[in-house]
């Protein structure tokens, strides 16, 4: 299979790649087929690469395959159209995804405990009102009725009756 990859030149604490035309199975230092540009990630602007937008072209036209950061450089470029891929290191991956569900988990045990004391305070805010009241401990139906509770039940009452008549 064919691939288009950055291959590392240069010397230590400097790096500069070349974007080369491969077979997959090669070593990433091994021979290539077609050297397609140079890449030098400390400069600046337009002069960072230094791309054969035609060969490059042709190769993808070929079935060659692009490596991630090859793909975000030739987007970068705007040699081929398209998104950027993540490229960020599988190690600190998950380390991130661990402290993202951390943190999850932290802001879930703060609503909890929001919510728990909100509702603390409302049912010592109902105790307060009922003690002041001399409520303490009385139900609603232990409570003598009013006149309008009264009169309430007997309208009910004769709106729920109905007349029968008694056959004898």
């Amino acid at each position: 299979m064919l691939k288009i990859r950055l291959q590392r030149v240069g010397r230590k604490h400097d790096p500069s790649f070349r974007l080369i035309a491969v077979n997959s199975r090669n070593s990433a230092q091994g021979s290539y087929l077609e050297m397609l540009g140079s890449y030098d990630p400390r400069k600046n602007g337009k002069e960072i690469a230094a791309l054969k937008e035609e060969r490059i072209k042709h190769w993808l036209s070929v079935g060659a395959q692009v490596s991630d950061t090859a793909h975000n450089l030739l987007i970068s470029q705007n040699i081929i159209d398209g998104k950027k891929r993540d490229v960020s290191s599988k190690k600190n991956v998950g380390k991130k995804e661990a402290e993202r569900i951390a943190k999850e988990k932290e802001n879930k045990e703060a609503e909890n405990k929001n919510k728990n004391d909100t509702e603390t305070k409302v049912n010592e805010e109902i105790k307060i009102s009922e003690d002041s009241l001399g409520m303490n401990g009385v139900s609603e139906e232990t409570l003598p009725k009013t006149n309008e509770d009264k009169s309430s039940e007997t309208s009910r009452d004769n709106q729920t009756e109905v007349p029968t008549e008694k056959k004898e």
